[in-house]
């Protein structure tokens, strides 16, 4: 194309543009924070019917997103629905405790991880079962016991609390149970997005459907002896107080000892990876919680003011539960493409790999979520890291700052602003 096409091209594009009452020049909206093509977000609008919203309303709702109903200018373009809740999940009710789930069929997006919230009572049990995909969980309250079976046979018993992590690998048995005072609840993340607590491989489910005389032979008993075994599956039950954990241990220890690595982890009592004036990231992958071989995680707190700095995550999906507080996030794609949503204790967030976003605390709380991601490691990538660590002229050159403000910038990552 030759330059005098492309300037009859200009031309008639911004004749075009002007015919139509939009402004052809960047000029037209030359604020700072307000990009222009096309110009989006309520600052752009001029008419007031422009502004307004006559149809029907659900208040309740709108007012959760004001980030939706309100976006920044910066935002640009559609994209995929990344915020998903538990506080609009069905919660499955039963003696003994309650579960909820999220998985891609609620929200398509997550095609690495599904969501479980669950709550067991004192010395409520959820029945002793396996998956096809890993179990990933925090303690979000209480105590709760779980038992595991590795696959050399080598058992593990153990009390966790708030704040602690238990890992189980595909295909290996285990149970949960809650304990006194007041039981457990809990968040489980699958490493799989269609994976369901609603349709496990359940104990009482097996042996309801396999032959009497099967059972007899395989156990070596008569087959009256499975005479009363549940014909529905129990999922989750009220149970009596499982006694000591170390009487619970030494029933369960096998000749073969206990297993190579801990299927349980500390998250909560760990010291920081980093902390800051802003806050703190814990985290734990398979470097430190040696057990968890495909999902890592890091434990996030922010303070009120402060924000996760702008990043990305290069090696996994990163699904975000939100603990406590309340925020605010903006994710960016190609295209280009930008999107802010607000998020609320018990919510759910999705950033797909390599996409650049930040979390914000938009409470007078400390804001407190878990990133979790389908990888044997934690990476992360940090814009600050990458325009400190890159020749400055270069950086100047595309973004036309001050040498100064590269100057200023750490030599390490914030991970949590103010540092």
């Amino acid at each position: 194309m030759t330059d005098i096409t492309r300037r009859k091209l200009l031309v008639n594009a911004a004749a075009s543009a002007a015919a139509l009452g939009v402004a052809a020049s960047a000029k037209a909206f030359p604020t700072f924070g307000n990009p222009d093509r096309p110009p989006e977000g309520r600052i752009n609008a001029k008419s007031p019917s422009s502004l307004s919203d006559p149809g029907p309303q659900n208040p309740a709702i709108a007012n959760q997103f004001p980030s939706f109903q309100d976006p920044p200018a910066t935002d640009i373009n559609g994209m995929p629905l990344f915020w998903a809740s538990f506080n609009n999940a069905h919660k499955r009710y039963q003696n003994g405790g309650w579960a909820r789930e999220v998985t891609q069929d609620d929200f398509a997006i997550s095609e690495d991880i599904s969501g479980v919230n669950m709550r067991l009572a004192a010395n409520g049990i959820r029945e002793m079962h396996w998956h096809q995909q890993a179990e990933w969980a925090i303690m979000l309250n209480g105590k709760c016991r779980i038992t595991i079976l590795d696959a050399q046979g080598r058992p593990q018993v153990a009390d966790v609390k708030t704040g602690d992590l238990w890992y189980f690998p595909p295909g290996l048995p285990h149970s949960l149970q809650g304990l006194g005072p007041d039981g457990a609840e809990f968040l489980l993340a699958f490493d799989n997005g269609r994976s369901s607590e609603f349709n496990t491989l359940l104990l009482t489910d097996w042996i309801a459907h396999t032959p009497p005389d099967i059972l007899a032979a395989n156990f070596g008993v008569p087959a009256e002896e499975f005479k009363n075994i549940p014909l529905d599956n129990l999922w989750i039950f009220q149970g009596k107080d499982p006694g000591p954990l170390s009487s619970a241990q030494s029933a369960a220890q096998s000749p073969l000892g206990a297993p190579e690595h801990p299927f349980i982890f500390s998250l909560g009592d760990m010291t920081p990876n980093k902390q800051t004036r802003g806050g703190t990231v814990r985290i734990a992958d398979s470097s430190n919680f040696k057990v968890s071989t495909t999902v890592a995680a890091a434990l996030v707190t922010v303070k009120p003011g402060g924000m996760r700095e702008l990043h990305w995550h290069p090696n996994a999906d990163e699904w975000q539960y939100y603990i406590a507080g309340e925020a605010r996030m903006t994710v960016f794609d190609t295209g280009p493409k930008a999107a802010t949503a607000d998020f609320r204790a018990g919510d759910i967030g999705y950033v797909k790999k390599s996409l650049g976003h930040y979390v914000q605390n938009t409470g007078k709380t400390d804001l407190v979520f878990l990133e979790i991601f389908k990888s044997d490691h934690y990476a992360e990538v940090s814009l600050s890291d990458w325009l400190k660590h890159t020749p400055p002229q270069l950086v100047q050159e595309h973004l036309g700052i001050d040498p100064k403000v590269l100057a200023g910038i750490p030599e390490v990552r914030a991970d949590v602003l103010p540092l």
